[in-house]
């Protein structure tokens, strides 16, 4: 069973930055996409950022030219760089890994509480 551990969430100031780490039990490789998703209290879980495969990525409205999704092959680590937080991005962050083949195999990490204060 593929383990997703997240760490990096905290309490930062609006403007603030943080960095979260997903480090995965097995070779990131073995993944077709990766990516960070985020849930606020009373709405739907939304994805942030996804990085596919070959290298390729995709963010969120709200999130480009402020947040940056990368990898660490070596490390069996995707990153999560979010800088200029505001209060709206106030959330719990899952890193979440797909296998795609014939069907969907869908992995989820446990959370990080990420709370923006203004």
């Amino acid at each position: 069973q593929v383990q997703l551990v997240e760490s990096g969430g905290g309490l930062v100031l609006a403007g603030g930055s943080l960095r979260l780490s997903c480090t995965a039990s097995e070779s990131i490789s073995s993944f077709t996409v990766m990516g960070w998703y985020r849930q606020a209290p009373g709405k739907q879980r939304e994805s942030v950022a996804i990085i596919s495969r070959p290298g390729s990525t995709n963010y969120r409205d709200s999130a480009k030219g402020r947040f940056t999704i990368s990898r660490d092959s070596a490390k069996n680590t995707v990153y999560l760089q979010m800088n200029s937080l505001r209060p709206e991005d106030t959330a719990v962050y899952y890193c979440n890994a797909d296998i795609v083949k014939s069907t969907l195999v869908r992995y989820w990490g446990q959370g990080t509480q990420v709370t923006v204060s203004s």
